[in-house]
């Protein structure tokens, strides 16, 4: 891309310098030149008017070489303004897809990160823009899901517990990190835990969310920070009954306090 630019831009500017020079030259030695071809710059407005087609007729060419440097001029105009719009529809397009498809660097701050997307984190990526603490907050989604599943929020395509793939997804800068139980795996609670500590290693300062089969797994105190457990089964029978999901309501405490679990609900 940046090539093509580098090229559209050279010819533009050698067409622009070259061409308006020679009209310049040409209709200056006519025998009876345009009244209106006083200055340089007057060139430079013919090129312009002739590259692009417009044609004010405000100036014209009256000698055979000022009518072979207006052809090639409009040829060059043909070439330059059709590539040019050429290569914004493709920049354009090639931004859209890269979003639609997740392969484009998040630059959101103070944002939530969804990792696993599963039908439970469908339902909570639905409910969080009802909740005061979230409503205000970009989403990134990051999981294996090959197209964005929700067109409002930013998508990143890769497996979460990828550090390319968080990096990408900028975790490091976001104040909520929600990970969800991928039941795809003999033990999705150590999957879970495994996301939830390179998470930690990337943001230290995250509420870190876990969807957890077991709340009291003994290997939740070694994720570190501050760390809200969902009961993976109170989630799916809120579902299940149609009742309102709030993430702060399916918690059980993880080395908080009480006092210290009011404060993070005030994030």
């Amino acid at each position: 891309m940046k090539k093509r630019i580098l090229i559209l831009l050279c010819v533009f500017v050698g067409s622009l310098a070259v061409n308006s020079l020679l009209f310049w030259r040409f209709e200056q030695n006519a025998s009876l030149p345009d009244p209106d071809l006083r200055h340089p710059f007057d060139a430079i407005w013919w090129w312009v008017v002739t590259s692009s087609t417009v044609g004010y007729g405000d100036i014209v060419q009256r000698t055979t070489g000022g009518r072979i440097v207006g052809m090639v001029t409009i040829l060059a105009g043909f070439f330059i303004y059709t590539s040019f719009i050429a290569v914004v529809v493709e920049a354009v397009h090639g931004y859209v897809e890269r979003r639609e498809r997740g392969t484009i660097q998040v630059k959101a701050k103070g944002h939530i990160v969804i990792c696993e997307y599963t039908s439970v984190a469908d339902e909570i990526l639905n409910t969080l823009p009802s909740i005061p603490s979230f409503a205000s907050r970009p989403v990134v989604v990051s999981d294996l899901v090959y197209v964005n599943p929700s067109p409002m929020h930013f998508f990143v395509f890769g497996v979460p517990v990828s550090p390319s793939a968080m990096r990408k997804a900028n975790a490091a800068e976001a104040a909520f990190i929600f990970v969800f139980a991928n039941l795809r795996f003999s033990d999705p609670d150590m999957k879970t835990l495994h996301i939830a500590r390179r998470a930690r290693v990337l943001n230290p300062n995250a509420v870190l969310f876990l969807e957890m089969l077991n709340p009291a797994h003994p290997l939740l105190k070694h994720v570190g920070g501050s760390v809200i457990v969902m009961d993976s089964s109170k989630l799916i029978e809120a579902i299940v009954k149609g009742e309102h999901i709030d993430p702060w309501g399916c918690f059980i405490e993880s080395e908080r306090s009480g006092a210290e679990t009011a404060s993070t609900r005030e994030v």
